[in-house]
């Protein structure tokens, strides 16, 4: 996934289907300086900083 998708969904009222590593995530807040995202999974309390290029829907 790229930034500039990542910031639509971000700025989207609507639900998006985001993926790591075959595991649903929400995407807490993004670095752009850095290029990385950091998630919350959807399956347990689990926490992460990503790359964005590893996100995927």
């Amino acid at each position: 996934m790229n930034l500039e998708r990542i910031n639509t969904i971000i700025n989207n009222d609507e639900k998006f289907d985001i993926y790591y590593d075959k595991r649903m995530v929400w995407i807490q807040e993004i670095n752009p300086s850095e290029q990385t995202a950091k998630v919350g999974f959807i399956d347990n309390f689990e926490e992460k900083d990503v790359s964005i290029y590893d996100l995927y829907e």
